[in-house]
């Protein structure tokens, strides 16, 4: 029996070339069909991310980004959508920010949940029950080597959100989908949880083998890169290229 129709989570990083070009972005991905986005706040150590989307966090941050310039333009996207926007960023961020002032601000910011991919649900000093309470559940990262009894464990939790990283490592590298995988995704099917599948994600044949396993679809590095290759053209190209290739990616 086929499932829900599937969705992409288009992923961006927040000031990246700059501040107005990241909201350009924003609307192409919105435009060209993404139902979520997933806008990452650069860090200095992007322990998860390849080189493409550690080179946009650095050039980002060299450009003067802060988190009040963030703040600012997850509310431009919000106002331009009414699309859910999930804020990614280290657990350095929220830490010393403080949890409940960090999830408070990004529940009146408007923020759908919080991917943070370095604080391993059970050993996040409270900032899973603490987000939940104010309203914006963490989305655990989880890999398919995951052990049966974490697995478990998991499924028992039933958090709102699953972000299921394809496979170990760092982003950017083109992921194989293997039936091995498909069965993994498999398991969380008939539970309350919806999952997203991303790291590699980069052609519409990978989308397609996905789409009937998962809840949604994770697309980061492809459209980094595509930002990346019209870095210098003008915005109308920029716009255009981005809502291109993610329409693409979707079977728009």
């Amino acid at each position: 029996m086929k499932q829900q129709a599937s969705t992409l989570m288009t992923h961006l990083v927040a000031g990246y070339p700059d501040m107005d070009r990241s909201f350009t972005a924003a609307k192409a991905m919105i435009d060209g069909g993404a139902a979520y986005l997933e806008l990452q706040f650069p860090f200095s150590d992007p322990s998860a991310d390849g080189p493409t989307i550690q080179k946009a966090c650095s050039d980002s941050l060299k450009a003067g980004f802060s988190l009040e310039k963030g703040f600012s333009l997850l509310r431009k996207i919000r106002e331009y959508a009414d699309i859910p926007v999930f804020l990614m960023n280290y657990g350095n961020v929220p830490f010393f920010y403080g949890f409940e002032n960090f999830a408070r601000r990004c529940r009146d910011e408007g923020v759908s949940g919080l991917i943070i991919p370095d604080m391993i649900i059970g050993r996040d000093d409270g900032l899973y029950e603490t987000a939940a309470a104010e309203g914006v559940p963490v989305m655990p990262v989880i890999v398919p080597t995951l052990g049966e009894e974490r697995l478990l464990e998991f499924i028992s939790l039933a958090p709102p959100y699953l972000y299921i990283a394809m496979r170990t490592g760092i982003t950017g590298k083109e992921t194989r989908i293997s039936g091995e995988l498909l069965a993994f995704l498999d398991r969380f099917k008939g539970t309350r949880i919806k999952t997203l599948a991303g790291f590699g994600v980069r052609q519409r044949a990978q989308v397609k083998a996905l789409e009937d396993h998962v809840h949604g679809i994770i697309v980061g590095s492809a459209l980094v890169d595509e930002i990346t290759s019209h870095i210098d053209a003008d915005e109308e190209a920029l716009y255009n290229a981005v809502k291109a290739r993610v329409a693409g990616l979707a079977g728009g």
